[in-house]
């Protein structure tokens, strides 16, 4: 029997379905981008790594006690396949799950999912609101300051740099090229 594929379509129907709040839809947007962009660079599947990095926080709105394990039931009742399963749940490893990021795509999904939130606040302070112009400096800037984007878990950060055998800049550098690319999308092109 061949493993059913989920569309990106399906993927984002599923997100809109169980996410409500607009800022975490523009997470997941966000977080898809940056996936897709490392999947370029490692010679990853562009389109399923998107989609894993779109559905991530699929249950965070709704089950945030529950994060990854009603993801998980999700995905299996969609008949979703193992392998997109096992990377969305994988990246709450050490937080709600015991599933360590294995794969690239697991690497990098754990890797860059608390950093993005990082990029967007980040963004979001500076004059220009926008991630066309943000560098890495700007956001190792505020990584030193506790307070801000105080939720933000830079330790996890710090693993999955470490996973996928990347300093922190280069990471950071990364991550924003991939948010360039659905700035528009996800509110971050600026307030000119």
């Amino acid at each position: 029997m061949e493993e059913r594929i989920p569309s990106r379509d399906e993927a984002y129907r599923l997100l809109t379905t169980y996410t409500q709040t607009e800022s975490l839809v523009k997470h997941g947007l966000a977080v898809e981008a940056v996936m897709r962009y490392f999947a370029r660079q490692r010679g990853g599947d562009e389109e399923q790594w998107g989609i894993v990095g779109l559905v991530h926080d699929l249950d965070y709105d709704q089950f945030p006690e529950q994060h990854c394990i009603k993801t998980e039931q999700i995905l299996r009742q969609q008949q979703w396949p193992d392998a997109y399963i096992r990377a969305v749940i994988s990246h709450g490893w050490g937080i709600c799950t015991e599933v360590e990021p294995l794969s690239d795509m697991e690497k990098v999904l754990y890797a860059t999912d608390e950093l993005t939130g990082l990029v967007t606040t980040t963004a979001l302070v500076r004059p220009s609101k926008s991630v066309l112009d943000l560098e890495a400096k700007s956001v190792i800037k505020k990584w030193k300051d506790k307070s801000f984007a105080a939720k933000v878990d830079r330790g996890i950060i710090d693993r999955g740099a470490a996973m996928l055998g990347m300093e922190r800049r280069e990471l950071i550098t990364q991550t924003i090229l991939g948010m360039r690319e659905v700035a528009e999308r996800i509110g971050l092109k600026g307030a000119g």
